[in-house]
Parts: C-alpha cells; structure tokens; sequence
C-alpha cells in the first residue's frame, strides 16, 4: 500500500480526475495521425469509465531518443500536440506528453496537463528546473541506470522551482545488454517521495538489438501489471495500440488495444483486494 494519505485527487494533483481507482496512463506511443488518436483515445476512456478509473490520455509528439536515424520522429511538433488537446477538450480528459530538452517545456505545457521527463533524461538539472517552472504536473521515468533511492534527487529539482506536483514512474532497470527487469521493491521505496507509476510497457523492452530496432515482451504486460497492484502502485503507464505490428515506434512492446479491457477487469480485482 502507498504511504501516502493524501486523498486521490490531492495525491495526484490534477483536478477532476474521474473515478477512484488506480491512475491509468494510456495512449500509443507517438501521435501517428488524428484517426488513431481519438480512435485509441475514446475507446481507453469508454473502458476506464465502466470501471472507475481515472485515465490520462498519454502519446509523444515526437520521438527524439530513437536507435536508427531513419526510424519515425514525428509528424510534426505543433500539429501533434494540438491533436493530443483537441482529443483531452473533446473527451474531457487529461492529457500528458514527454519532452527532451529545456526549451520544449514551456511549448509543450500550452497543450497538456502532464509533462513526462524521459528515463534517460531523468538528470538533466536544467529539463527538470524548466519542466518544473511551468507548473504542471511532472512525471519523472526512473532512469534504467538509478536505484530507486537516487530519484529523489531528481524530485528535489522540480520542487526548488517552488512546484511540489511530482510523479515518479518505473520503467525497469538494465539488466545485461538487452534487457531490463522490474525490482518491485523499487515502488514503496519511491512513494516516499512522489506517488508511483508503473509503465508496464517500457518495462518489457529489449533494447540494442543489432537490428537497431528496440524489440519486447507483450505477452508478460498483464504480469507486470498485477504484480505492480499486488506491490501497492497508484497508477500504470500501458502503451496500446489498435495494430501494434504497424505502429509507427515501439509496437513489439505495446498492448493490443483489443486485450485493454480484460486485463483492467482483472487488475480492478486485485487492486480493490489490496485497498
């Protein structure tokens, strides 16, 4: 269970968040084109709304850490992240995207609610004082390379920008040259710093493959979900898509946006057991 005693609303910082359950952080993994923005948008809020959970519509506007200088960045800065608000105006949801360097953060805080702070960017003093001063809620990626313990630092970054609005999400831990691995004692140790998200996506990624292409374990998302309601997290960070074999970045490790429903239905259970 969370140490923290705040009320929902309160912990999270954002107001009107619908529902009581854990925070759900969902979206595909780079705005591609409009349709699948609100196509994957309006179905993850019609599902979250069946089952009382709050639902932040997550999607990059561009991909700046990517292995081959050919794969796909972006479609371009401005026209994806007015998409990303017209669908959290249209929808009534939050919104949240990640940026890369200090001056993307006062740009990207006119479209969103949330803004993301890459896990290999975690340390960058001068991303995170900047994302901080906007005054928008932070969430930080735990940096594959830290130990759970050393992300407070990086909270204290944002908060000597007088902005205490700070998530920490895990995304994994390097574990030889191609793969990571959840330590799920990770989750109780950070949430005395910040409320605590999983990215059960992420998690899975096999990265530095000769290919240059980033490879995953899909198969094992709805593990790495349970274990992270069983270990007491207050949100998860799924990446879905409707045809993850044709998305544009990250398909090998992102949700098939048609198995979303059921893996919820069952994570509801096991949260309301643990609460």
């Amino acid at each position: 269970m969370s140490n923290n005693t705040f009320s929902f609303n309160k912990r999270y910082q954002l107001p009107h968040l619908q529902g009581d359950r854990f925070l759900l952080i969902a979206g595909p993994c780079v705005v591609e084109n409009r349709e699948m923005v609100f196509e994957i948008g309006t179905e993850v809020k019609r599902i979250c709304d069946s089952l009382s959970i709050p639902y932040i519509f997550k999607a990059s506007y561009r991909k700046a850490n990517r292995s081959r200088s050919d794969s796909f960045m972006g479609i371009g800065d401005e026209q994806a992240l007015e998409w990303i608000q017209e669908l959290g105006t249209t929808l009534g949801v939050h919104t949240i995207t990640d940026i890369h360097t200090a001056e993307e953060a006062a740009m990207a805080a006119k479209y969103v609610d949330v803004l993301q702070i890459p896990a290999f960017l975690c340390r960058q003093t001068d991303l995170l004082q900047a994302a901080g001063k906007t005054g928008k809620v932070i969430s930080i990626k735990k940096g594959q390379f830290l130990s759970p313990d050393a992300m407070q630092f990086a909270v204290r970054k944002v908060q000597a920008m007088d902005n205490d609005k700070v998530w920490l999400t895990e995304r994994g831990t390097m574990f030889g040259y191609q793969d990571l691995v959840v330590d799920y004692r990770g989750i109780p140790i950070m949430q005395e710093y910040a409320p605590v998200i999983v990215d059960c996506t992420h998690s899975l990624q096999q990265p530095n493959q000769t290919s240059g292409v980033t490879g995953g374990k899909p198969e094992l998302i709805a593990t790495i979900a349970k274990a992270a309601m069983a270990t007491g997290a207050d949100g998860l960070f799924i990446e879905t898509h409707t045809n993850p074999a044709i998305a544009k970045s990250d398909g090998a490790n992102m949700l098939r946006l048609d198995l979303l429903e059921n893996m919820l239905k069952d994570l509801c259970k096991i949260y309301d057991a643990v609460h």
